[in-house]
């Protein structure tokens, strides 16, 4: 089993667990719903997400996803960036009985994060 992280607005959240399913805002969009290794949430935190407030880190066992995930090259703006690491992309929704953890997710004073 492979741990993969998404930080995602707590509304977001919530609506997904009134769905039963968590789409994202990119999936329809994209493709695919973002996601890191814990080795790289941390930067992806602090370069999306900071200073802002009320976010939620899922922590999701791969091996109970129903939709593709594949590790591939970040994109940016709907292109692949050749940067030599990869990122968990998963091809479809997100089925809540893989997640395995939901805890809140705050910026520290200055804006950034660290995991809890």
């Amino acid at each position: 089993m492979a741990t993969i992280l998404h930080i995602l607005p707590s509304y977001q959240w919530e609506q997904a667990q009134q769905a039963g399913i968590y789409r994202g805002d990119t999936l329809d969009a994209e493709g695919f719903i973002h996601f890191s290794k814990p080795d790289q949430v941390v930067r992806v935190a602090n370069a999306r997400f900071k200073g802002h407030s009320g976010l939620m880190l899922v922590l999701v066992d791969d091996e109970k996803l129903t939709a593709e995930l594949r590790y591939e090259a970040p994109y940016e703006g709907g292109q692949m960036i050749e940067s030599g690491e990869v990122f968990p992309h998963l091809y479809g929704p997100l089925n809540l009985d893989a997640v395995i953890h939901v805890m809140e997710f705050e910026p520290q004073d200055d804006g950034t994060f660290v995991l809890p």
